[in-house]
């Protein structure tokens, strides 16, 4: 069977990711961790709701989880038998093998698939998203900002923009907006710059201090992607505005 483009690109991402998370689970705890206080309760929920996204849409990148089929059971056995195998190997390495950990990993892969019973593949990726940089930006006690202050403001940039990269496209298949109306800028710019707020607003009901730096980063990210798509659309109207004037000329 032919993969289409999105499943190659899906594959890819889960040749890159699964090795990546492997190495990471099996060296030492870097000191940055422990001084930010990383939750790793919900690292591991998260490191495991990505990989069960990328697992089972490279199996299946055209339809919903169905419990029926059996490469839903596929997926499910083969994601928290690594999660076992993973546990067990940190203790080799001399890291802890917790059941804490293991038990997070499994809820990481069942919330996955319950969330990918419901949703297709951008829906769920844009949930997928949103999520691990929620838990990014609160996974950690202290304040990353502080610590990281370069490496923080690529992160909150970059995040954010990739949140409004894939909220335009859910928008676009989705939603009857067209860029430049006024509509779609208030939607494309508003959407993603609700959810800073409510993950703001979380961090500082978990304690931590406002960073208006890092605020301003993630509007920087929003804003650039909006403006990028709001530029080319003129641009392309203004093209097919000339076009269509030079051939009604020349009739």
């Amino acid at each position: 069977m032919r993969l289409s483009r999105r499943q190659k690109l899906t594959i890819v991402g889960l040749v890159l990711y699964w090795p990546t998370v492997f190495v990471l689970a099996h060296i030492p705890i870097p000191a940055l961790v422990y001084s930010a206080q990383v939750s790793d309760k919900s690292l591991h929920f998260g490191c495991y709701l990505v990989l069960t996204f990328l697992l089972w849409f490279s199996i299946s990148p055209d339809r919903q989880v169905d419990w029926r089929q059996a490469a839903v059971w596929r997926a499910a056995v083969a994601a928290i038998l690594y999660g076992l195998v993973d546990e067990a190997l940190q203790a080799v390495v001399g890291r802890s093998c917790d059941v804490m950990d293991f038990t997070a990993d499994v809820a990481g892969v069942l919330a996955g698939l319950v969330l990918f019973t419901f949703l297709t593949f951008w829906p769920s990726l844009l949930v997928v998203t949103g999520t691990t940089i929620f838990l990014l930006t609160n996974l950690a006690r202290a304040n990353v900002a502080e610590l990281l202050p370069i490496t923080s403001a690529v992160y909150y940039f970059g995040a954010y923009a990739l949140l409004a990269l894939l909220w335009i496209q859910y928008m676009r298949l989705y939603s009857s907006l067209k860029a430049p109306d006024i509509k779609w800028v208030a939607g494309a710019f508003g959407a993603p710059t609700v959810f800073l707020l409510i993950v703001k607003l979380a961090s500082v009901l978990l304690g931590k201090s406002f960073t208006w730096r890092g605020a301003a980063f993630s509007v920087g990210g929003i804003a650039a992607v909006v403006i990028t798509f709001l530029v080319t659309a003129l641009i392309r109207g203004r093209a097919r505005k000339a076009s269509g004037g030079g051939f009604e000329g020349t009739v």
